[in-house]
């Protein structure tokens, strides 16, 4: 059988001296795996349009052990990523992110938050945030973000964020379970706003450079708990962030 689809290449490996295997996450059918028979070679009809991190439209064969893509027509390629050592970083990232979550409901974020990557329009320590988060929450993952857990306090305070149960304690009652405020008032907005905004304000909201560290750890600790995973492009990034 096959379809043509929308895709973005999520991982592309290569197989002896001119084809690959590609990852690509589509919008119908989730992350698909499939060869690329032929797409190093300059002239062939699929190279500008299977590498990492194009947008394409792919016609592939789905077979009982093997995907082929039989054609393909790039629609947006994310040039500003390779510009920098760190938006490169974050783009494996996300991508290996995404990968786990299996989720094709995240390729529209993941799209914009490339954009934002290679146009540098955001920090990237607030966009691999929002990501994070984001993803998480359309996944069935939503931490409680709206009030204390315990006492039902909104805010006046600095707040921490259980990453295993999910749970927002005030410091006050974070104090009574010997747990530390890991959340100042500009991270918790900023967390409620990623859980809670409309997709076309998502990533509308700054931040201070002590809040972004902050938001960062917290969802990071967050996805580690939940996804019982460390995705090895984690470690390369935060050496180029810090």
């Amino acid at each position: 059988m096959q379809i043509n689809t929308m895709g973005l290449v999520l991982r592309a490996v290569r197989v002896g001296e001119a084809d690959q295997i590609l990852t690509v996450l589509t919008p119908g059918n989730g992350v698909l795996s499939a060869s690329a028979r032929g797409s190093l070679r300059l002239k062939n009809k699929l190279f500008s349009a299977c590498g990492l991190f194009c947008y394409s439209e792919f016609a592939i064969t789905l077979g009982r052990k093997t995907n082929f893509i039989d054609s393909a027509a790039v629609s947006k390629v994310f040039h500003g990523l390779s510009k920098t050592v760190e938006g490169t970083a974050l783009a494996a990232y996300l991508s290996e992110l995404t990968i786990t979550l299996e989720s094709a409901d995240c390729l529209r974020l993941l799209l914009n938050t490339l954009y934002m990557t290679a146009e540098q329009k955001r920090p990237l320590r607030q966009l691999k945030a929002i990501y994070e988060m984001r993803t998480m929450t359309q996944a069935g993952y939503m931490p409680g973000v709206l009030a204390c857990d315990v006492c039902a306090r909104y805010d006046g305070c600095d707040f921490y964020l259980d990453p295993v149960a999910g749970r927002l304690l005030c410091a006050d009652c974070a104090a009574k379970e010997h747990r530390a405020p890991n959340l100042d008032p500009g991270a918790l907005y900023a967390l409620r706003h990623i859980c809670l905004a409309e997709d076309a304000k998502l990533f509308n909201f700054t931040l201070t450079d002590q809040s972004q560290r902050r938001l960062g750890r917290v969802c990071e600790q967050y996805v580690a708990a939940h996804l019982d995973y460390q995705p090895k492009s984690l470690e390369f990034l935060h050496g180029v962030l810090e």
